[in-house]
């Protein structure tokens, strides 16, 4: 399967580049012609064309596959965004749990968005990068986590502040996840990743495309998200 995954990410070429397209019902990620090809069967996910199932593998197929070997998982429709500006640690640390200015460059670490009443409002996971914090949040709470995000930006502008959040929308988010996902990736960057610890991101190319690679997932196996 190492094989399989490397060619069909070959094929994706401008991993990084890639908008997405939509229709007038639902936004579709810029793999949907690979996943088309590959006969899947779509769903509507939160506003957007998901595949679901594959025409030469089944739910219970997908999962074992994914636990024995290593798949792709087209995450584009989640939402990822960009905090920016000397003052980015002080503003989302008053959105969220955790503690942002002490965490390392290429660290990443689990969080909450809360609101002010201490409630919940979604999970996320927060990157520390050189100039920014790269910040993905889920696709159901995209429109309400925008909206927190820029209601609170803009509070914090009116003060002085110097912050501002982009949302990403001209790069994909693709997850390859599985026990063979580090030997997969491997191929595609030419280096090892071995000493490339869980929770920790990089830039990285592969294959002559430049990608943000973080060790992270939600499988319950090793995996990468690009």
């Amino acid at each position: 399967m190492a094989s399989t995954v490397t060619r069909a990410l070959q094929r994706t070429t401008g991993l990084t580049g890639m908008r997405f397209m939509s229709t007038a019902a639902n936004q579709r990620t810029a793999l949907y012609d690979l996943h088309k090809k590959h006969g899947a069967t779509f769903g509507p996910f939160a506003g957007w064309d998901m595949p679901l199932l594959y025409a030469d593998q089944g739910a219970l197929d997908s999962h074992l596959h994914t636990r024995k070997h290593a798949s792709i998982f087209d995450v584009s429709h989640m939402l990822q965004t960009r905090v920016v500006g000397k003052d980015r640690h002080k503003f989302l640390e008053h959105l969220v749990v955790a503690d942002l200015k002490e965490l390392p460059v290429g660290g990443s670490t689990l969080s909450l968005f809360t609101n002010e009443n201490g409630g919940i409002e979604d999970d996320t996971i927060i990157t520390q990068q050189k100039d920014s914090l790269y910040v993905v949040s889920n696709a159901g709470c995209a429109d309400k986590d925008w909206a927190h995000l820029q209601k609170y930006a803009k509070i914090f502008q009116d003060k002085g502040a110097d912050v501002e959040v982009l949302k990403i929308e001209d790069h994909s988010l693709i997850a390859l996840q599985g026990p063979a996902s580090q030997k997969v990736l491997e191929q595609l960057a030419g280096v090892s990743l071995s000493q490339m610890p869980f929770m920790t991101g990089q830039f990285l190319e592969l294959s002559g495309v430049p990608c943000h690679v973080a060790r992270s997932g939600y499988t319950g196996e090793d995996g990468f998200e690009l």
